[in-house]
C-alpha cells in the first residue's frame, strides 16, 4: 500500500527534504517505487508486514 513521502518523513520525525536523498537511494535500489507523486511504496508485496514482524520495537530516533 503506498505511502506519503511526508506521513513517512513524519513518523521518523525528520522533515520530508531531508529524507528524500534517502528515498531516491532506495528507488534506484529497487527497493521501492513512486506511483504517483509523493507516494512510495515497496516493490515486495507485504515487504511492510515483514519488516513489522523483523522490527516489532522499532521507533523512529
Amino acid at each position: 500500500m503506498p505511502q506519503r513521502s511526508g506521513d513517512v518523513a513524519d513518523k521518523m520525525g525528520k522533515k520530508v527534504n531531508s529524507v528524500g536523498p534517502l528515498r531516491d537511494g532506495l528507488i534506484k535500489k529497487g527497493m521501492l517505487y513512486s506511483p504517483a507523486h509523493g507516494d512510495t511504496a515497496f516493490t515486495v508485496p507485504l515487504f511492510d508486514e515483514f519488516m513489522k514482524r523483523e522490527m516489532p520495537d522499532w521507533t523512529p530516533a
